[in-house]
C-alpha cells in the first residue's frame, strides 16, 4: 500500500490508538509496524483472532501483557552459554508469571464451550512455574540477592555479619573511650571500603593505625585502627566470596533457563503475539466495531459507517454502496457537507479492515480487498516546488491514472478544481470516464453541474449528495445514494443577509438550462423527504401491529396454558377418585371373601354392604361434574323494598336488601358482615320464617322481617373498657345479634388480668336466651375470646 495514501487518509493515527492499547513493548511495536494486507486468507485469519479475542475480553475482561518484557537479546545470550544478571533473570520470570497468567485466563468454566483460534496459541504457552519461583527465590531486586539463595551464601553473610559487629565494637570502644579527645568527631566512617574513624591532625601520632584520607581542610585525618586492620581485611575477603559465590547462583539460573530456552522463545513469541491480537480487539471495543465480511469482487456496502477518527457521540453513520450496480460514484452537495468525510471514511475503513481491525459499522457489512488505494484529498499546494493547487492535483491524478487497476480504489476530492469551472468540467469527466471503462471503483466529490449530468445519463455511474439543510444552515451529514445535491450557494447566501438584488442578478446569469436542472433537484429533493416521512410512518405503523400481534399471541399461550392446567387437574382428580372406589372395592371383596370363610353374620354382611352403597355414592357424585343451571332473575325496582330477603344467585348467599335501586339497577345487599353492590337480574326475592317477638315489626306484606340483620356484625370488640362499660355495651349487641337470628357471636375481650373476662361471663350467665358460652379454641383467640351460642 502507497505511504501518499496511508499519510492523506490519517491511517497513522488509527495505529496510534492502535498501539495505546498494547501493553507489552513488543506488543506495541507489532502494532507500530501493522499496514494493511492483500491476501484473503492472512485478511481472514486476522478478522477472526480480532473477533475472538473481542469475545473473550467481553466475558472475562481484557488481558495484560505489562509483564511481558523484550528479552530477546538476553535469550541470544544464553544462547552462547553466557550469564544473566539480576535484571534479566527478573524480566524473563516476569515473562513467566504473565504467561502463567494467561494459561489460567485461557482455561475455560464449560469444557462444552466451542473452541476458537486462540485456543491453539494458549496450549502452546509453557509457564515454567518451578524456574519462575527458583528465580524469585534467589532474586529479591536487581540490587539484592536473597540469603537463602544458596547454603554458601548464607553462611558467608553471617559471617560478614559477625565480622561487622566486631569492628564496630571495636570502633565504639575508641569513640567512647581513652582517644575521644583526638578525635574531631564521635563518628565511625568508611574511607574506600575500610572502617575509619576520624582523628585531629595534630593528635594523628596518638592513634596508631592507617591514615587512609583527610577533609579538604586537612584539619582531619582519617585513620583505620590496627586493632580492626584484620578485621577490615577479613571483611573484604568475605565480601569477595560473596561476589563469587552471587556469580554461581546467577550462573546456576541461566543454566536452568537455557535448558528451558526453547520454551521461552515459544512464551515470548505467542504472548508478544497475544498482546498484538488483544490490542486490536480492545480498539474494537472502544469504537463499537463489527468485523467485516470480504470478497475480492470490488463491492463495497458499508452500513451506518462511522469515521473512527470522530467523537463517536457525534459522528453521522453513513451508508455507502459501491462496485455492485455502479462502480463509479459521484458525490455532490455543499461546503463542510460531509463529503470529503464520506471519502476518508470509505478508505480508511477499507485501510483498517485489510489490517484485520474490525470497522466501526453495522454487522454484515461488506469490504472489498484492494492491492492498492490512492487518494487525493485536501490542498497539497505547494510553494516550494511552484505548484498551484490544480497542479497538484493533476501531479495525483498523472499518476493515478498510470498505476491503478481493476484492483484499486481511487478517491478524488474535488476533482478539477483550481481551474476555470467549464474546462475542469470537461477534465473531470474524462478524467473518470477513463476510469470507468477500466472498471477501477471510483468514488469523486465535486461541485460541478455537468458531472451530476454524467451521472444522471452513463450507466454503471451513480449520483449522491450529502444532505443539507437550508433552513438551518446547518448540514445533517447523510449521505444519500441515488439523488444528486444542490450546491445551495443561492440560499445560503440569502440566509446570511446577502441582498436579494445580487442574488437576484446572480441567477440572471445562469442558463435556463442549469436552471432548470437546478430546479429538477428541487423537486427531487421534495419528492425525496415526502416519501421518507411516509416511510418513517409505515415502519411505525408495522412496529404497533408487530407489538399488538404478539401481545395476541402471548395472551393465547396464557389461555392455553391455564386450558391445559384445568384439564391436567381435572384428570388427576378423576384418577384419584377411580382409585379411591377401586381399593374400597378390593376391600369390600376381601370382607365378602373372608364373609365366606369364617361364616359372616347376614346382619354384619349387611351392614357391610350398605356402607359400600354410601361410599360408592358419595364417589359417584364426585365424579359427576355438573354445571348448575344460571337462574335468572325478573325482578323491577318496584318488587323490592328496604329490608326484603332476597339470594344473591351468582353468589348462592341469602342477604337483605339495604339501599334502593340507582338508575342502572343496582342495589346493596346486606350478606351477613359482607356488604356488597348487586345487580336486581342477580337477585330473587325469597321468604322469611315467621318470627313471633316484640322487638321485631312486620312488613307491608304481614311477614316479620329482622330489622338488625342489615348491620349487626358477627363478633364485638371490648378491649380497653372497664366491665361497666362493656357489659353496657355488649347487653345491646347481643340483644340485636339475638333479634338477627345469628347462631353464635364472638366476644373480644382480651387476656389481661382476667378481670373483664370475669365479668363478660358473670352477666352471661344471668342472659336467658343464651345456650351457653365458652371460651375460643386454640388459634381462633384462646382465652381472649368467648364464644356465645344462643338459643333457637
Amino acid at each position: 500500500m502507497n505511504e501518499k495514501a496511508l499519510k492523506t487518509l490519517e491511517y497513522s493515527k488509527i495505529i496510534q490508538m492502535l498501539e495505546n492499547f498494547a501493553t507489552s513493548s513488543c506488543g506495541k511495536n507489532l502494532c507500530r509496524n501493522l499496514t494493511p494486507l492483500d491476501n484473503l486468507n492472512e485478511i481472514e485469519v486476522m478478522q477472526q483472532e480480532t473477533a475472538d479475542a473481542l469475545a473473550r475480553v467481553y466475558q472475562k475482561g481484557a488481558l495484560s501483557f505489562g509483564g511481558v518484557k523484550d528479552i530477546r537479546g538476553s535469550l541470544k545470550r544464553l544462547e552462547i552459554g553466557s550469564t544473566l544478571g539480576t535484571g534479566e533473570l527478573l524480566s524473563l520470570c516476569s515473562l513467566l508469571e504473565n504467561t502463567n497468567r494467561a494459561k489460567a485466563y485461557s482455561r475455560r468454566e464449560n469444557a462444552e464451550e466451542n473452541q476458537d483460534s486462540l485456543d491453539s496459541m494458549f496450549e502452546i504457552l509453557q509457564p515454567l512455574t518451578p524456574l519462575a519461583l527458583e528465580i524469585r527465590r534467589c532474586i529479591l531486586s536487581e540490587e539484592e540477592i536473597a540469603d537463602d539463595a544458596s547454603a554458601g551464601l548464607k553462611q558467608i553473610r553471617r559471617s560478614m555479619k559477625n565480622t561487622n559487629d566486631k569492628i564496630h565494637s571495636q570502633l565504639s570502644s575508641y569513640v567512647s573511650g581513652s582517644a575521644r579527645t583526638y578525635l574531631q568527631d564521635a563518628v565511625v566512617t568508611m574511607r574506600n571500603g575500610r572502617y575509619c574513624i576520624p582523628v585531629k591532625a595534630e593528635h594523628k601520632g596518638q592513634v596508631p593505625g592507617m591514615i587512609h584520607d583527610q577533609s579538604s581542610t586537612g584539619s582531619t585525618v582519617f585513620v583505620e585502627p590496627m586493632a580492626i586492620v584484620k578485621l577490615n581485611n577479613d571483611l573484604r575477603e568475605l565480601e569477595v566470596k560473596e561476589q563469587a559465590e552471587i556469580e554461581i547462583i546467577l550462573s546456576n539460573l541461566s543454566q536452568y533457563a537455557t535448558e528451558n530456552l526453547e520454551a521461552i522463545e515459544d512464551n515470548l513469541k505467542i504472548m508478544t503475539q497475544l498482546d498484538f491480537i488483544f490490542a486490536r480487539a480492545l480498539l474494537a471495543k472502544s469504537q463499537n466495531a463489527t468485523e467485516p465480511r470480504f470478497n475480492t469482487e470490488g463491492i463495497i456496502d458499508l452500513k451506518k459507517a462511522r469515521h473512527p477518527l470522530i467523537d463517536k457521540h457525534k459522528v453521522v453513520p453513513i451508508d455507502v454502496r459501491l462496485g455492485e450496480d455502479f462502480d463509479l460514484l459521484v458525490v455532490t452537495g455543499p461546503n463542510t457537507g460531509g463529503k470529503t468525510v464520506s471519502l476518508k471514511t470509505i478508505g480508511l475503513l477499507t485501510l483498517m479492515g485489510q489490517s484485520g481491525l474490525h470497522i466501526p459499522a453495522f454487522d454484515n457489512s461488506r469490504l472489498s480487498i484492494f492491492k492498492e488505494v490512492y487518494a487525493d484529498i485536501g490542498d497539497e499546494q505547494s510553494i516550494e516546488q511552484s505548484l498551484s493547487t490544480f497542479s497538484s492535483h493533476m501531479t495525483n491524478v498523472v499518476r493515478f491514472i498510470e498505476k491503478a487497476d481493476r484492483d484499486s480504489l481511487v478517491l478524488f476530492d474535488e476533482l478539477g478544481a483550481g481551474t476555470d469551472p467549464t474546462e475542469g468540467a470537461a477534465l473531470a469527466i474524462a478524467i473518470l470516464s477513463h476510469l470507468h471503462s477500466q472498471g477501477i471503483r471510483t468514488m469523486a466529490t465535486t461541485h460541478y453541474s455537468e458531472l451530476k449530468i454524467y451521472a444522471l445519463s452513463t450507466h454503471g455511474v451513480e449520483n449522491a449528495s450529502c444532505e443539507f439543510d437550508v433552513e438551518t444552515l446547518r448540514p445533517t451529514y447523510r449521505l444519500l445514494i441515488g439523488i444528486p445535491g444542490k450546491s445551495n450557494a443561492f440560499a445560503i447566501s440569502g440566509k446570511l443577509g446577502l441582498p436579494s438584488y445580487i442574488i437576484d442578478k446572480a441567477k440572471e446569469q445562469i442558463s435556463q438550462e442549469d436552471e432548470s436542472f437546478e430546479d429538477v433537484l428541487s423537486t427531487l429533493e421534495q419528492s425525496r423527504k415526502t416519501i421518507e416521512a411516509e416511510e418513517a410512518e409505515i415502519a411505525r405503523y408495522k412496529t404497533e401491529i408487530e407489538s399488538l400481534k404478539k401481545q395476541l399471541e402471548e395472551k393465547q399461550d396464557k389461555l392455553e396454558q391455564r386450558k391445559e392446567k384445568i384439564l391436567r387437574d381435572a384428570n388427576e382428580e378423576a384418577h384419584r377418585i377411580l382409585r379411591e372406589a377401586k381399593e374400597y372395592a378390593d376391600q369390600t371383596m376381601k370382607i365378602f371373601n373372608k364373609a365366606g370363610k369364617d361364616s359372616m353374620s347376614a346382619k354384619e354382611l349387611e351392614q357391610k354392604r350398605s356402607e359400600l352403597r354410601k361410599k360408592m355414592d358419595q364417589t359417584g357424585k364426585k365424579m359427576a361434574l355438573k354445571t348448575p343451571e344460571k337462574k335468572k332473575s325478573t325482578l323491577t325496582a318496584k318488587d323490592i323494598s328496604l329490608g326484603d330477603a332476597v339470594k344473591v344467585l351468582s353468589l348462592n348467599v341469602k342477604g337483605t336488601i339495604s339501599s334502593k335501586p340507582d338508575a342502572k339497577g343496582m342495589v346493596f345487599v346486606q350478606m351477613g358482615i359482607l356488604r356488597s353492590k348487586v345487580h336486581l337480574s342477580d337477585l330473587q326475592l325469597i321468604d322469611e320464617p315467621v318470627i313471633t317477638a316484640p322487638s321485631l315489626q312486620r312488613t307491608g306484606a304481614g311477614k316479620i322481617r329482622m330489622s338488625k340483620s342489615a348491620s349487626i356484625r358477627t363478633e364485638i370488640n371490648l378491649l380497653g373498657k372497664t366491665v361497666d362499660e362493656a357489659i353496657a355495651e355488649l347487653d345491646k349487641y347481643l340483644d340485636d345479634a339475638y333479634l338477627a337470628h345469628l347462631n353464635s357471636v364472638r366476644v373480644v375481650h382480651g387476656k389481661g388480668t382476667g378481670a373483664l373476662r370475669k365479668g363478660v361471663h358473670n352477666y352471661l350467665k344471668r342472659l336467658k336466651y343464651v345456650k351457653d358460652f365458652h371460651l375460643a379454641e386454640f388459634g381462633e383467640g384462646d382465652a381472649g375470646v368467648t364464644i356465645v351460642e344462643f338459643k333457637k
